[in-house]
């Protein structure tokens, strides 16, 4: 059987390590290779890396968004203090 990571474990991981490990496993349920018990050990796995991966996404579109705008309200502010 193949080694489970605990979802802590998975919660640590940064995107990058989670979709290597996504990757991992897409391929070898793709091959066909692996027992189906362990084939579906390792989709719920990768259910688990996508949702992981999809917190990261939000939580760095949130900060971009914050970002975004704070950029606009410096420019507003620039642009009424150049009006004056």
């Amino acid at each position: 059987m193949a080694e489970q990571k605990p979802k802590k474990d998975i919660d640590k991981m940064s995107f990058e390590d989670a979709i290597k490990e996504l990757t991992s496993i897409v391929g070898k349920i793709e091959q066909g290779q692996v027992p189906l018990q362990e084939s579906l050990e390792q989709y719920e796995k990768g259910m688990a890396l996508i949702k992981h991966c999809r917190t990261i996404l939000q939580k760095a579109e949130k900060r971009i968004d914050k970002i975004s705008n704070q950029d606009d309200t410096e420019q507003k502010s620039r642009d009424k203090e150049d009006k004056s």
